[in-house]
């Protein structure tokens, strides 16, 4: 089992110009995921979520404390961590098969082979017969398939996922949220995902962590449960409509909408 840790992490942004003051944009966050954990972030805007993600990919250094995987730090980018983006990112000269295996490739791995492990993933995210097809050929859920085969190609030890279905259509985003928990289960990696929406925070979860804002602090770590009665078969619709989903989100509403004292003194 492998961990990916922040410990008392804060990170501050240097100032755009000489008239400009620096920015704290989080405050000594302590937060952890394993493998086989799927944690969402979310906050409102100014929370910090996709610099924590960004921290988390070594993207970016903390200003204080420490990120850590598997007790060692965090250095910069590696393939034990993939990253998703919003905007799927794939390469438009290359087929769907060739996008997936292109990290394959990066490591040496000869053509036949990462070919045919790239054919296991499109097959895992339901796009087995795909892999001649161009980018523009494909649509948004498609392309984010692809995206995703992609980011397992190296067998990371943790997805990290910065708003991967943002961009997609209502229906195609309720359809890609189920179809994210399966390829989680059978990857076996860990996950961690931003997001602004609480329905969607709710039903990928298995934990949810909630970041204040302005800078991002650490308001909750809260366990959730349905995840695994949608992987069990519980269809979305009905998980929803229970009311312990109904209670949880309030509790979730709460916590994002909640406003400290300094900030009613300042409004």
């Amino acid at each position: 089992m492998s961990q990916l840790s922040f410990n008392e992490v804060s990170l501050v942004y240097p100032p755009r110009d000489r008239h400009a003051a620096s920015q704290l944009v989080l405050d000594r966050v302590t937060v952890s995921l394993t493998t086989g954990e799927f944690v969402v972030v979310i906050g409102r805007s100014g929370s910090g979520k996709t610099s924590l993600l960004n921290l988390a990919a070594g993207f970016l250094e903390p200003t204080g404390g420490t990120v850590k995987l598997d007790g060692k730090t965090v250095e910069g980018p590696g393939a034990e961590r993939a990253v998703v983006f919003q905007d799927d990112a794939l390469y438009p000269w290359l087929d769907a098969r060739d996008n997936v295996a292109f990290p394959l490739r990066l490591k040496g791995v000869g053509e036949r082979e990462r070919r045919a492990r790239a054919d296991e993933l499109l097959e895992l995210v339901g796009l087995s017969a795909a892999g001649k097809r161009r980018v523009w050929e494909l649509s948004g859920g498609m392309r984010q398939r692809v995206g995703i085969a992609r980011a397992l190609a190296a067998e990371p030890r943790f997805l990290l996922l910065d708003e991967p279905l943002g961009a997609l259509d209502a229906l195609t985003r309720s359809r890609m949220q189920t179809f994210l928990l399966d390829v989680w289960a059978k990857s076996r990696s860990g996950a961690l995902l931003i997001t602004h929406s609480i329905d969607e925070a709710l039903l990928l979860a298995t934990r949810i962590v909630v970041l204040s804002p302005n800078p991002g602090r650490l308001a909750a770590d809260i366990t959730s449960s349905f995840t695994a009665d949608i992987l069990a078969g519980t269809p979305a619709n009905v998980v929803r409509s229970s009311p312990a989903f109904k209670r949880l989100h309030d509790d979730v509403t709460g916590f994002i909408n909640s406003v400290t004292r300094e900030e009613e003194l300042a409004a």
